[in-house]
């Protein structure tokens, strides 16, 4: 068969797509759909797959000239994307996030109601609550997986709530003693792990750093910091200054394109809240100290990480509590030992049953 996924953006739009495309490699034909500007065009090819382009614009949401522009570009990205799909032929649409899936699933959907195509179209929503092009595409789907909350009455009974599958290279993690020697760790030391999403996060990186120069970080930890390409250079100067000065071990990397190692590390995750990030927690049962990304459309990470803290996974807090010096007090109580194995067993009661084989599961159901 042939499947033709479509989104990109972020790699919570991508990494989920890649998990179940993975899992499909050995029976299917692979293609994605993205733009041409966008993480995509990195993170689809290294993991091996074929990437189209086509043209595509968020929607703003009053009428203005924006507005007209976007819908000109989506309107072009419809016809791209009309002519993509007749040259696959794919058996599934599976769209995963960004404002990208509009004009591919729509291109989709007009493909079947003109009788050209019988091929199910699928929204994977991860996130608690459904975003702007996510709720206009609902109605266009043949199904929708993933957490299936936030969407109309009407459209629930196209829900199949999946979890976020994760990637297989995620689902067999190597030995803790192995990933430390390659990240330049004591495997003897318990590990910090700080992450702020594929383009990593600003406030994140500046609050370790504070904490890293007033010697405030646990003691005894170890940090890894993923802390994006555009905060590398500024992060390693800090890193070496205090270094020199005889503070902790602070690892520091731009960005890991495969996350075995540093999960196989981590004791605790300093995170945002992107609902591909949470999805890896509950399944590997890590601790976490949630950041949620202020600016996130619909405030989709709030509500993503209000559920992980009702849960008792993970201690919450904000980038103005961040940027104020709360950080160090934050970590103290997350790293208490009865406080961190309380938190990595709820963790792990927030994973579902095999969210990639449900979806597998689907896939011979319509396909």
């Amino acid at each position: 068969m042939t499947v033709v996924f479509a989104g990109g953006g972020t790699g919570g739009h991508l990494y989920p797509a890649i998990a179940i495309a993975d899992a499909l490699r050995s029976r299917a034909t692979i293609a994605f759909i993205g733009s041409a500007d966008r993480l995509e065009t990195t993170i689809v090819p290294k993991a091996g797959y074929p990437l189209h382009t086509v043209s595509a614009h968020a929607l703003p949401r009053r009428l203005s000239f924006d507005f007209l522009r976007a819908a000109a570009r989506n309107v072009k990205g419809t016809l791209q994307s009309l002519a993509l799909l007749a040259s696959a032929r794919p058996d599934l649409v599976v769209a995963t996030g960004g404002y990208v899936c509009f004009p591919v699933a729509l291109a989709a959907r007009i493909r079947k109601l003109v009788g050209l195509s019988r091929a199910p179209i699928v929204l994977l929503e991860p996130n608690l609550a459904p975003g702007l092009t996510t709720r206009l595409l609902a109605p266009m789907v043949d199904e929708i997986w993933g957490e299936c909350g936030g969407f109309a009455k009407h459209l629930r009974a196209k829900c199949r709530p999946t979890g976020v599958p994760v990637r297989s290279s995620l689902r067999s993690l190597p030995s803790r003693e192995t990933a430390a020697t390659r990240l330049r760790l004591d495997p003897a030391k318990p590990v910090l792990l700080a992450i702020g999403g594929s383009q990593g996060a600003r406030a994140i990186n500046d609050a370790l750093l504070g904490a890293l120069k007033s010697n405030a970080l646990p003691a005894g930890w170890q940090v890894l910091s993923l802390t994006g390409a555009a905060e590398y250079d500024k992060v390693c100067a800090a890193v070496r200054a205090a270094k020199e000065a005889g503070v902790a071990t602070f690892v520091a990397l731009p960005y890991l394109d495969e996350m075995g190692d540093a999960y196989a590390v981590a004791d605790l995750v300093l995170a945002r809240a992107g609902a591909s990030t949470l999805g890896e927690l509950a399944a590997l049962g890590k601790p976490a100290v949630l950041v949620p990304y202020p600016f996130a459309t619909e405030a989709h990470q709030r509500a993503n990480a209000a559920r992980f803290e009702a849960a008792g996974a993970a201690l919450v807090v904000t980038d103005q509590q961040l940027a104020s010096g709360a950080l160090p007090g934050v970590l103290t109580e997350a790293t208490a030992p009865q406080r961190l194995a309380t938190l990595a067993s709820n963790a792990r009661q927030l994973a579902q049953n095999d969210p990639l084989a449900q979806i597998l599961a689907r896939i011979d159901t319509l396909v």
